[in-house]
């Protein structure tokens, strides 16, 4: 009886060390209990209110049990921001059918979107905004944790520690998700969900719960009225997602971080130019497949159960261009700061005070932080040109709105990923190259030859005028990209002579795109990577020193007698990254033949598969297994 007794306790108990991961056995065995007993619940020749009520209502305890062997306490914190949610999209739609007023509907709004963010801001910002404080006023305040404090105070004992503040898994995602909700119901998308165990399903359904993808009202609430059904096909298609997944996971994602990228940006300094090169490009891989292959996992799982979540990878590094990368990564999160971001600012439109507000409160926060004066130097210059083209050229006024609405949705997208500078670098990185690519697009070919040729002039220059690892990345980029544009617009072989068909330019040109798109989508990642999974007291300095060492690697004198002996030494990482590269780029028409002849399998016959596939992939199981990346986020 003690031994049950200890198992019981251990099954239900939190365990900090062993949250229940996809990529972990005690997930599997906790969602075969689960789903064997959700197909009682919810099967049934009769659909009626109560089976769906007793369906979404299960499904709503057993996410609260998933997210509190994830996350421990915080559990009460969903269950707080799933009351909220719902009281008030429940006042609003009353209001809204007695004609009640419109500012007491937009008050209501207002106010759970402002609490929601607060939470947010707490958890995940207070180190961020106490080190941009600190380094503003020359202070030294310290982040206190309240909320351990008043425990504390009210338990008389001293379990939580005040002094630091932890990140709740996931809060990120069902944040972002209660205030789609809240806002879409104010705005009449979407009827308020009428029972508090339908709405906690939508807002805590466990396979997105902890990183993504963000579901939408609009898109999920509707399920939650439709009876189970799981044909012979769905059942085929989500065991391929789920396979797929960990196969992008333990297969590519965990082995190419272990086996080389994790290596380099621990120690950039003792790895070659070459190596650190090459860990930027083989990380963009390791993140995809991490990101995706959980949402794979997800889209599968709920699939099982009937429910369908949303596309959020369409093979983005297929992208030619940054603002294509962005229609294709990460889809829900891209829409959702579309809709509720940059359109809210004023989108295409205009842009208001708040608009330049962001982007000027922005620039302030990087010239104080940055430890050296041309930083600070550079934002001036660029405010000032700023000001000056809006003053002096009214007609470009709505042009410039756009752009700043833009670069503030992704600045502001950079900061929802993580609470350092280091991501509202990368966040802004690829808003600059956004904008530089709607740029590029309106310029003609002759235009486009003249700016190559600027552009390769300034790519010689600035190495000797100011050298430096960093002049020597920027210079050799500038020639390498004025060289192609010059080779793709001027050369008459390439421009579709009788001896060079069009087809041939237009394939050149998607090629290089393609390339160029990944290779700069990937040098952000610099940033982004510098700063992950690190405890957001030190994120700030830690990321800023790998970034800086593995730019002064790489900006630094390549020795090519090297490169044979690293690409064998490597070799098992390089030939996996290729492979994994070539199946992206595979056609997506492809890609659904295949994954249709799986769903198509006999039974049998796709079990065996299936135990085989689950035998290869668990062979890479690392001895330390790899948290899903956007855990933290």
């Amino acid at each position: 009886m003690n031994a049950i007794a200890t198992y019981l306790t251990n099954l239900f108990a939190f365990d900090n060390s062993h949250p229940l991961l996809f990529t972990q056995f005690n997930f599997w065995a906790f969602f075969l209990l689960v789903f064997a007993l959700f197909c009682l619940v919810a099967s049934g020749r009769k659909w009626t209110p109560a089976r769906r009520v007793l369906r979404n209502g299960y499904l709503f305890v057993v996410s609260l049990f998933f997210y509190y062997k994830t996350s421990g306490l915080f559990v009460l914190l969903l269950v707080f921001s799933t009351f909220l949610g719902y009281l008030l999209g429940v006042r609003m739609d009353g209001l809204a059918a007695r004609g009640g007023a419109a500012v007491r509907r937009k008050a209501l709004m207002a106010a759970g979107v402002v609490v929601n963010l607060a939470v947010l801001c707490y958890f995940k910002y207070a180190y961020f905004f106490t080190d941009v404080y600190n380094t503003v006023t020359h202070s030294n305040v310290e982040v206190i944790n309240f909320l351990a404090q008043w425990s504390n105070h009210f338990t008389t004992t001293a379990r939580f520690d005040a002094s630091v503040i932890v990140l709740p898994v996931g809060i990120s995602f069902f944040t972002f998700q209660n205030i789609s909700y809240i806002v879409d119901v104010y705005r009449q998308k979407v009827r308020h969900v009428g029972n508090l165990l339908d709405f906690g399903f939508y807002t805590s359904f466990f396979p997105q719960l902890v990183a993504g993808p963000i579901i939408r009202a609009d898109q999920f609430v509707p399920q939650l009225y439709k009876p189970y059904f799981l044909g012979r096909r769905q059942f085929g298609i989500a065991v391929f997602w789920i396979i797929n997944g960990l196969f992008k996971k333990l297969l590519l994602s965990d082995f190419l971080a272990v086996s080389f990228v994790d290596r380099v940006f621990d120690n950039p300094t003792l790895y070659t130019a070459f190596e650190n090169f090459m860990a930027l490009m083989v990380y963009s891989l390791q993140v995809y497949a991490d990101f995706s292959g959980y949402t794979d996992i997800a889209i599968g799982v709920a699939m099982l159960m009937g429910f369908y979540l949303p596309v959020n990878f369409r093979s983005p590094y297929k992208a030619t261009n940054p603002a294509g990368f962005w229609k294709r990564w990460h889809i829900s999160l891209s829409n959702w700061l579309k809709d509720y971001l940059y359109i809210t600012l004023g989108g295409n439109r205009s842009a208001g005070w708040l608009s330049y507000f962001i982007l000027a409160a922005t620039m302030a926060i990087f010239a104080l932080m940055a430890k050296t004066a041309w930083v600070s130097v550079t934002f001036g210059i660029i405010a000032v040109v700023l000001l000056v083209v809006y003053l002096a050229v009214p007609s470009h006024r709505k042009e410039m709105g756009t752009n700043v609405n833009n670069m503030d949705t992704m600045l502001l997208g950079g900061l929802w990923h993580g609470a350092s500078m280091n991501f509202v670098t990368w966040g802004g990185l690829n808003g600059l190259g956004i904008l530089v690519y709607k740029w590029w697009r309106k310029l003609g070919p002759r235009a486009r030859v003249v700016a190559a040729v600027v552009l390769a002039v300034a790519g010689v220059v600035l190495p000797k005028a100011a050298p430096g690892p960093l002049s020597n990345m920027l210079g050799l980029a500038a020639v390498v990209i004025a060289v192609a544009v010059l080779v793709l617009n001027a050369v008459p072989a390439v421009r579709g002579a009788k001896y060079a068909p069009s087809g041939f330019k237009n394939g050149l040109v998607t090629v290089w795109n393609t390339a160029l798109t990944f290779v700069f989508i990937s040098f952000t990642r610099l940033f982004f990577r510098s700063g992950s999974n690190l405890n957001p007291a030190e994120a700030n300095e830690v990321a800023w020193r790998t970034a800086s060492q593995m730019v002064g690697q790489i900006g630094s004198r390549w020795n090519w007698a090297q490169v044979p002996d690293i690409l064998w030494a490597y070799r098992n990482v390089f030939i996996l990254f290729v492979v994994g590269m070539i199946i992206h780029w595979l056609p997506e028409r492809f890609k659904r033949r295949y994954r249709l002849w799986f769903a198509g399998m006999p039974l049998w016959l796709m079990l065996l598969v299936t135990v085989v596939a689950v035998i290869v992939v668990y062979q890479f199981v690392t001895a330390d297994l790899q948290p899903f990346i956007y855990f933290q986020f």
